[in-house]
Order: structure tokens, then sequence, then C-alpha cells
């Protein structure tokens, strides 16, 4: 098969640093090739995928965003030029971006989408309108909120060869992800506080959280919590494979947390709040801890009691990158043999209440 992977047009695929959407693309593609399919992607001129052919209609990247009008006409832009490209050379279209979706009425291609947002009722009404899409959820507990005809739960993989297992000498707790309140930065060092082990902070601190940055994570910083600024895949490597845990106090739904299943691919355990789809990742006892609250993180992190071996093992047997390109692959194959092909009309599909 050939296949259109189409990427927002803003972070390379894979991305150098941020990009949990890119660096799921890269996987899959990745993936693909590896069962023998064409992958194509559709992304921007600074990525540097090795494993699909590449196309791109803005060569630059552009991370963070500066404009909200302009990025989203860019998106919407690169959405049209990558679908029509797509629908004419490609065998089935699996978009990534909501834009692309505008667009899907017009292509005699069969059409996938991942979702990957946590539910939002003005997206899951206008995903409502697209009947004939095949849309794919990354985690159960993401799908419950959607009421589409066609929903399928496929979760991410990773490359387990990009991550090293690290050894048994752990020498801090690590925190990875995006300097936001929802991620839980403030939770995590009270939980190292708690626990007088030392944290190492490391994630992107986006304009919009800047202050959060300055008035509640800055102030904190000293011998005990170091933030080491963005990483990329070495980097994770390296803040992973020496972490006595992962913690991962979200407040809110996250929909999967691939920076949990790298976690586990290093042989560092996950601490967790029960929130999202983080209850369908860690397993307890085998590959981390679900956690109610701080002080309980904080009992967990003092000696979690989990081997690497046991975190890798289990991050290998339930979301490896060969597992989830057998997914797709299978999921496309029944696309093309039975899925009926988007409405070419310009209006809205009618639906019932």
């Amino acid at each position: 098969m050939k296949i259109a992977l189409i990427a927002p047009p803003f972070i390379p695929v894979p991305p150098v640093r941020y990009g949990g959407t890119e660096l799921h693309l890269a996987h899959l593609a990745r993936g693909l090739r590896q069962l023998g399919h064409h992958p194509v992607v559709f992304a921007n001129g600074e990525s540097s995928i090795e494993d699909a052919e590449l196309r791109y209609l803005y060569p630059r990247a552009e991370w963070p965003l500066r404009d909200g009008l302009y990025s989203s006409l860019k998106d919407l832009n690169h959405s049209g030029w990558a679908c029509r490209e797509a629908a004419a050379d490609c065998d089935l279209i699996h978009l990534h971006n909501a834009p692309g979706l505008t667009f899907s009425r017009y292509l005699d291609r069969p059409v996938a989408y991942t979702v990957h947002h946590p539910w939002e009722p003005p997206l899951a009404e206008f995903y409502r309108h697209f009947p004939a899409v095949q849309f794919v959820a990354i985690s159960r507990r993401q799908a419950l909120g959607y009421r589409l005809p066609r929903l399928q739960v496929i979760p991410h993989g990773l490359d387990m060869s990009a991550y090293r297992p690290g050894g048994e000498k752990r020498e801090w707790l690590a925190f990875l992800g995006r300097i936001a309140p929802i991620k839980g930065v403030h939770a995590a060092i009270a939980v190292a506080r708690r626990c007088g082990l030392p944290l190492k902070i490391a994630g992107e601190i986006q304009p919009l959280f800047r202050d959060y940055w300055e008035q509640r994570i800055r102030p904190q910083l000293d011998r005990q919590i170091e933030y080491i600024g963005e990483v990329g895949l070495e980097g994770k490597n390296e803040l992973l494979g020496r972490a006595v845990a992962l913690l991962f106090p979200i407040e809110w739904e996250e929909p999967f947390g691939l920076v949990m299943v790298e976690a586990m691919a290093c042989g560092a355990p996950v601490l967790a709040f029960a929130r999202g789809a983080a209850p369908e990742i860690v397993s307890p006892r085998v590959s981390g801890w679900l956690c109610q609250d701080v002080d309980e993180m904080a009992r967990r992190a003092a000696d979690p009691g989990i081997p690497a071996a046991s975190c890798r093992a289990w991050a290998a047997a339930h979301f490896s990158l060969e597992r989830m390109a057998a997914d797709y692959a299978a999921l496309y194959q029944h696309m093309l043999l039975s899925a009926p092909r988007p409405a070419a009309s310009g209006q809205p599909a009618v639906l019932a209440a």
C-alpha cells in the first residue's frame, strides 16, 4: 500500500525536541516501511525522516506558533495541498490534523484520522460532519467521549531499539513534558521535596505559560531541582536511563502520554496520577505505580521497587512499533476493501442527534 501520512506543517518529523504527534508519525512510517508498505509523509521541509518519502509545501518549521490566525490559515493551506497531492497517487490518506478533514468530502480515497487530543465538545461536534472517515483514538479513555460511526482504538508504539534500557543504578527523578500547569510540574517539584531526591525537569517553556514558569517553577530551582531545557532522543536516553522514576502528575485527561512509554523503554518506572490514559499504560508493580496524590507519589518515589528490566519488558510487549504498525496496516487493508468513500459534496452530512 502507498499511504499518505499528513502531519501539521509546524514541527519537523521526527521532532528535534518537542512534538508528540510528530514522534508518533516518524515511528509509524518506520513500522509501515518495515512491513513492506510505502509511506509518504507530508510535513515541512526541515523534516529528516529516513523511512518514508517526504513531501512539503512549507520549507521551514515554525514553533512555537506566534500568530493564531496566520497559523490556522497555514495549516489549512498545507492540508488542502497535501490532500490533493496524496489523492493523485496514494491508495489511502491518513490525516493527523483536523483542518484536513474539511477536504475529505472531495477525495476519492479512503480517509483515516487519528485523534491526538483529549475529548473536547467543539471538536467532537466537528468530527460528526465526516461520518465516512475512519477515526482512530489512541486510548480507550480518549474514545469514550466520541460518538462516531467509525472509531477504532490503536495505542501508540515506539521503536524500542532507539531507547537504551539503562542500568539499575538510578540517581534522580525525572519530569519530561511541556512546562504547563496541566502537566503538573509544580506537583513533581513537591514530590521531590518530600522524598528528598534530586529532580531534573526537561521540556519546552511555551509562551502561553511563561507566567507559570516565572512565578511557580523558576523560583524553586536550586541544587536539588534542576531545569535542563528541551532534550532530543539522546538527551531522553540520558535523562530517563538514569532516573529513579518518571513523575507524571497530570492535572488533565491526557489522551495517551507517549513519554511514559519512553521512560519504560529506558527502564524507568512511571509514577502517574490515575487520570486520562495513564491506567491503560502503567501496570502497577510491573512498570510503575498509579498514585492518588503527591504524598503517595513521594512514598513510591523513595523506593519504586520495580526493576528496569520489568519496565522495558512491559513497554516492548504492549507498546512496540511492530504492534502499532501491524494494527494500522490491518485497519488500512480493511478500509481499502470495505470502507465507503467520503461523499463528494460540499454539504455536511445530516446526522441524527
